[in-house]
């Protein structure tokens, strides 16, 4: 029995979101919920509404600070809004993004940027990429950081990749991404954002990789969880939004119910729908 009570009722407090419940969760094929957050009155209000991870993303830099990319965020910014959200965080687990730089000049540099986080508040971080990132994650994992990694789309690369698009489309580009995920895992990564990817894709990186926990966004159903931008979910975001998302607040009564129509969509498998991963 799942140690949640349905969203919106009275039920029985849950008990700490840790990763071994979480483990459990995706071995039950449970939906895990996740949202960005980036202060402790939102902190409080998903953490009553039992979303199960906080991401504290760089994020912040587009949606709080205007930026046109996450990449000026700093180590210092996240771990500032860490430590906001980890004030009023009682049961959900809480995850720091690693920002742009942070982690870039070596093993050594990203051991002290993740122990920053920790000590600011966070159970995990996160850092985007493949390939060359795998010896700090096997790093990181063995001084007791949990990781949680991230490709496909990865904000940081924006400027490599092109723009905000799909990846893994072409037969390389999904091998690539495959193998990613396989030496992210091997590394001791105990969970993985698929960022804009083929639904086939997710799913193929799920079922090779059944340890690892896989967290979509634009990725499809078949993902272990779901993340959004909080600021996305609730229709703030300027301009149109993209087809992953879907805005939660539209014919709620409220922030707190569009919250609790997130988690319950996940859980359910209502969300996300074909329309909004069919590319």
């Amino acid at each position: 029995m799942s140690s949640h009570s349905a969203p919106g009722t009275s039920g029985p407090t849950r008990k700490q979101v840790t990763l071994p419940s979480m483990r459990q969760m995706h071995a039950k094929r449970e939906p895990i919920t996740m949202l960005t957050c980036y202060d402790s009155t939102f902190a409080r209000l998903l953490d009553e509404a039992e979303v199960d991870a906080l991401l504290i993303g760089d994020s912040l830099g587009m949606v709080l600070q205007g930026k046109p990319s996450t990449i000026p965020v700093s180590l210092d910014e996240v771990a500032y809004h860490t430590r906001c959200v980890t004030a009023a965080t009682r049961t959900a687990w809480v995850i720091a993004d690693l920002p742009f730089g942070s982690y870039h000049a070596g093993v050594d540099q990203g051991i002290r940027s993740a122990a920053a986080l920790m000590q600011a508040g966070a159970h995990m971080v996160k850092l985007e990429g493949g390939g060359w990132t795998s010896e700090l994650v096997h790093k990181l994992v063995e001084r007791g950081i949990p990781v949680c990694a991230h490709l496909g789309l990865t904000p940081q690369s924006i400027h490599a990749i092109g723009g905000f698009r799909v990846q893994g489309r072409t037969e390389e580009a999904a091998a690539l991404l495959i193998r990613h995920a396989s030496e992210l895992h091997e590394a001791g990564a105990s969970m993985l954002v698929l960022e804009l990817t083929p639904e086939d894709i997710a799913a193929s990186i799920s079922a090779r990789l059944p340890g690892l926990i896989t967290i979509g966004i634009g990725a499809g159903p078949q993902t272990s969880g779901q993340v959004l931008v909080l600021h996305d979910m609730l229709g703030l975001s300027p301009g149109k939004p993209p087809r992953f998302v879907k805005n939660f607040l539209a014919g709620s009564d409220g922030v707190s119910s569009a919250v609790r129509a997130y988690v319950a969509a996940v859980r359910h498998g209502d969300f996300p729908a074909p329309a909004n991963y069919d590319y």
